[in-house]
């Protein structure tokens, strides 16, 4: 497999003129030429090992930010939205995309948010909405989409939000959660009552009194109780934290709110350096955390995935939540591997056929048409009404990370690491995925030429060239 070539010249710069340094002196420090530096800042050359050496011995560099960041997800959301029928007639290349996202990361932003709005008119002018010509009816992201990409470019890592959650249970024995959870709320003057009623969660600020279905399960109480804690007692840290992501309308930003008060609750069910030691500890074997820190499956899954602390960083997984319809709802990679950011996942993907196997784990390993490779496990997340007849909210997730990172996950054991044929052929759409053969592929991919033949049919009614 062709080891891919680093360009982070953004980086570069920005490390320099954090340090305060000219383009001489930091050419010195790194062992470089200054015309080999400056190639590299302009991404004409890529980054050399002998940089990377340099930059963590000399000025303590997490060269690990170097493989993934911002740059790779521009260029995965850019290539995807140049897949719209829109731009069939003549896309950018790759070359091209990196240069952009590497060089002018600003510009890539305000094309991807172009195509958004776009998108959005387009679908309401199909739809015949109603609100068409409405006051409300803006072109801008909608509140929902500019707050997941808010989590999406900020690696799903809030570092301030997390490090105030780290410190607010007190102890280190993470069994007793709820306890543990009703004694802070206690400190706030909040009382917990439980009762049968739809609502999860609802909190009586005349009575000072937080309502709690008895129907929940114990680490959805847990959770919920310390996402009230969060709104009650952190309100300056999130609303500080908010005034920095610059939202554009009330709306996000009180969603964006109710996020942050989602992820602090996480990170104070599973503190940041006890959390990752355990799981490095147990390999990452997650009814194992569940157990010991009294959470779901999926608020385990949630929580790896946000592990990408500076100078303490997990292994880099994808986190992914889908429905029976396929559609996403929750999704973060902090791997290469990105998500569409509309319509459904790979159906050859494992996370579709964890429905089909109630109860249990399945494993993948997987191959993205750049070449690299996976290991996916997959589980059904059903959550009951807590009653008869009540409905059952049925999803799946899915966790992973590259295969190089294999040795660190238990559930790698025994898979066939070194056996090509037992990688399974993933994408990220059909419009965008370059393979030829999929049998799966409900749309041609726009950047082929398609061959057809009236007298003949494979699996699909056309061939790609």
């Amino acid at each position: 497999m062709a080891v891919q070539k680093l360009y982070v010249g953004a980086k570069l710069r920005e490390t320099r003129h954090r340090l305060g340094l000219t383009q001489k002196d930091f050419a010195a420090k790194l062992g470089v030429s200054l015309p080999y530096l400056n190639q590299m800042e302009n991404n004409n050359r890529p980054v050399s090992t002998t940089v990377v050496v340099a930059l963590a011995q000399e000025f303590g560099f997490d060269v690990t930010e170097l493989a993934t960041g911002d740059a790779e997800r521009m260029v995965s959301d850019m290539r995807e939205a140049l897949a719209d029928p829109v731009f069939a007639d003549d896309p950018p290349p790759m070359a091209d995309l990196r240069l952009t996202a590497a060089n002018a990361p600003a510009l890539a932003r305000a094309f991807l948010e172009l195509h958004s709005a776009y998108r959005q008119t387009h679908e309401r002018l199909a739809s015949l909405d109603e609100a068409l010509g409405r006051e409300d009816a803006r072109t801008q992201p909608s509140p929902w989409d500019e707050v997941r990409d808010f989590f999406h470019y900020c690696d799903n890592y809030i570092d301030a939000v997390d490090h105030a959650a780290e410190h607010f249970l007190p102890g280190g024995d993470m069994r007793g959660i709820e306890a543990r959870a009703r004694e802070r709320l206690a400190v706030a003057g909040v009382s917990v009552s439980e009762r049968s009623t739809g609502n999860l969660r609802h909190f009586d600020r005349d009575a000072n009194v937080l309502h709690l279905s008895s129907r929940a399960a114990p680490e959805s109480r847990s959770f919920q109780m310390l996402l009230q804690a969060a709104l009650l007692t952190q309100d300056q840290l999130l609303e500080a934290t908010l005034d920095l992501a610059r939202f554009q309308s009330d709306e996000a930003r009180a969603i964006a709110k109710i996020g942050l008060a989602n992820y602090f609750a996480g990170a104070a069910m599973m503190p940041y350096g006890v959390f990752l030691q355990a799981a490095q500890d147990c390999r990452h074997d997650l009814e194992i955390l569940a157990n010991r820190f009294g959470a779901s499956i999926e608020q385990v899954a949630h929580r790896l995935s946000t592990l990408q602390r500076p100078g303490a960083k997990g292994i880099p997984f994808f986190f992914v939540r889908v429905d029976q319809a396929g559609t996403i709802t929750k999704r973060h990679s902090a791997t290469r591997l990105q998500f569409a950011r509309f319509g459904g996942a790979c159906p050859l993907w494992n996370v579709h056929r964890a429905f089909e196997t109630p109860g249990r784990f399945l494993r993948q390993l997987a191959e993205t048409p750049d070449g690299v490779r996976y290991i996916s496990l997959a589980r059904d997340v059903s959550k009951p009404g807590g009653s008869f007849g009540a409905p059952v909210r049925r999803f799946a997730i899915a966790l992973g990370c590259e295969v190089r990172h294999a040795d660190a996950l238990v559930y790698a054991d025994d898979l066939e690491l070194g056996n090509d044929r037992a990688y399974e052929p993933i994408g990220i759409s059909c419009r965008i995925c370059e393979r030829r053969d999929c049998h799966q592929r409900s749309v041609p991919p726009l950047e082929r030429q398609l061959s057809i033949d009236p007298d003949a049919r494979a699996v699909l009614p056309y061939a790609v060239d």
